[in-house]
């Protein structure tokens, strides 16, 4: 298992026969570490992999950088024929927020908060700020897979990925300006 202390958040992930477990604990925030996407690389690079396990129940918020994470990981694994991730959650505002953006239909959700199924010891992974160049690209990627959800997703998150395509392409012409703020 490995571990991502960002804040006042943590993510921990782990593997338990090709089921791979994402724990998120308290208020989750992704945009300055680039450590859990370089993982979910590896994960599918794994010849055992079976499925993935989401335990959002220690989890008081999660931005919308990582929830364009999760639903990478979702469609990565759809593409890769295996059932859908299971997030397990019992945040009424989570599980509320999960629904207004559409997760039910890349995702099962139980707010079974009792599902010890996944439990496992956390080791550290070490994490990296990220140069700016690469945070914003992990930012707009993020939110482009959740634009590509549904048109509503597609219209709350349009501005940004304008904003970020417009300050990508301008950093790209003239170099260094400001960094990423999300």
């Amino acid at each position: 298992m490995f571990e991502v202390t960002m804040q006042s958040g943590q993510i921990m992930v782990g593997d338990h026969q090709g089921i791979y477990v994402v724990k998120l604990v308290g208020d989750v925030r992704l945009n300055l570490c680039t450590s859990f996407d370089n993982f979910i690389d590896k994960m599918f690079s794994h010849g055992d992999f079976r499925g993935v396990v989401f335990d959002l129940n220690g989890a008081e918020g999660v931005d919308s950088t990582t929830l364009g994470l999760m639903a990478k990981i979702a469609i990565r694994a759809e593409e890769r024929g295996v059932s859908k991730p299971l997030v397990l959650c019992d945040n009424r505002g989570l599980l509320h927020l999960l629904d207004s953006m559409g997760f039910e239909a890349l995702m099962d959700i139980s707010s079974d908060a009792h599902n010890d199924a996944y439990l496992a010891e956390p080791a550290p992974l070490k994490c990296n700020a990220p140069d700016e160049h690469t945070a914003r690209e992990m930012v707009l990627e993020a939110h482009r897979v959740l634009m590509s959800m549904n048109e509503q997703n597609e219209a709350t998150f349009r501005d940004l990925v304008h904003a970020l395509e417009t300050e990508q392409a301008a950093h790209t012409a003239s170099g260094p300006k400001k960094a990423v703020s999300h």
